[in-house]
């Protein structure tokens, strides 16, 4: 099995005929992703890598059944093409959007709560079961079948984390970059419980960084869990302040600092990393307890 995606994930593109959802549909294609439909407002008739454009949600869904939509819309329209999307039915969005504004995502996360979909991003490199389906931008070629869940607030170091798994001979079950915005259509916590109930997932690789209370949330949650787990957490050496990359990755007071995230995680005995080389060693301990 898998989480979130799997072989009968049939996908939609907000926005496929911009630059980026044009680049990014062919990359999934290419990956055996099924693509089935993009909507681009106007240009319906038109076709990009042969998949089909229509002018709505609606109307991609009546012809072409998309089950889980990726949104490749400007930030400023972002919120309403996931809106459309709820509205419409889709069971599943993957927002590659970053730049969403605040009070827009509050209006999102509002109507997500009441639609029974799941929602990963904003501002995220999305979501892959490798070898079965890719919804994003993640590069496919490092990504190796396997039983090891990852869950990540960053899509660089996701991108680090799971080459050296796989070079280590760990594959993956599935790998979701929840997104570095403040504002987040699923946490760690809700990954983590997804990932429980996936008989696939023999254990969890969690990479966290600085910024928010996300971490030690999902510190209390990991702590009733029994899938074992291991983290890395990004941003040791970051001034207080200062925002390092995401827009969520920004320490406040005494809050959000890695180091008391790291304490979360040990005061559970979840095993942190000091280095992104140094997770397959620990997997491999955690997996053999």
């Amino acid at each position: 099995m898998a989480i979130l995606v799997d072989d009968s994930t049939r996908v939609l593109v907000q926005g496929i005929t911009g630059y980026e959802g044009q680049f990014h549909t062919g990359l999934m294609l290419e990956y055996g992703t099924k693509v089935v439909a993009g909507v681009t407002p106007g240009k319906g008739g038109q076709q990009v890598h042969g998949v089909p454009v229509c002018d709505s949600v609606r109307e991609a869904i009546a012809e072409r059944l998309p089950n889980v939509s990726i949104i490749f819309v400007p930030a400023r329209f972002a919120a309403d093409a996931i809106m459309e999307a709820l509205d419409a039915g889709i069971r599943g969005i993957v927002c590659i959007t970053e730049g969403i504004p605040t009070q827009d995502m509050l209006r999102v996360c509002s109507w997500l709560k009441t639609s029974g979909s799941w929602m990963i991003g904003p501002n995220c490199p999305g979501v892959i079961s490798p070898g079965r389906c890719k919804v994003g931008i993640l590069p496919g070629g490092i990504f190796r079948e396997g039983s090891v869940g990852v869950v990540s607030r960053s899509g660089t170091l996701t991108y680090e984390i799971v080459n050296e798994l796989s070079m280590a001979g760990l594959g993956q079950s599935t790998c979701v970059g929840i997104g570095g915005d403040p504002i987040l259509g699923s946490s760690f916590v809700d990954v983590l419980g997804r990932f429980e109930q996936d008989p696939q997932t023999a254990a969890v690789v969690l990479i966290g960084e600085i910024g928010g209370s996300d971490e030690e949330e999902a510190a209390q949650v990991l702590a009733k869990l029994s899938k074992p787990t291991v983290a890395f957490v990004a941003g040791k050496t970051a001034p207080p302040g200062k925002r390092m990359g995401h827009a969520g990755a920004i320490i406040s007071g005494s809050s959000g600092t890695a180091e008391a995230k790291i304490k979360a995680f040990e005061a559970i005995g979840v095993p942190v990393a000091e280095t992104p080389a140094q997770v397959p060693s620990l997997v491999k301990q955690v997996l053999a307890a």
